[in-house]
């Protein structure tokens, strides 16, 4: 598995792969850009937590 990437390199306006919340089961990923950041800390195991410009909140698996 692809390691999860950390917050300095997630920027606002970036084409990301997030896992929602009610997908974290199954692993099923929802692409989208990066709206806004909403975890403060530089690393977290499951992802940084985004939101996305369609309003969609998830954490990022991978970058593009």
């Amino acid at each position: 598995m692809n390691s999860i990437p950390s917050r300095n390199k997630i920027k606002i306006g970036s084409s990301v792969q997030i896992v929602q919340k009610q997908d974290q089961r199954s692993g099923n990923l929802t692409p989208g850009i990066v709206k806004r950041i909403l975890t403060s800390s530089s690393s977290h195991p499951h992802g940084i937590k985004v939101e996305l410009d369609n309003g969609k909140i998830g954490r990022v698996q991978s970058l593009g």
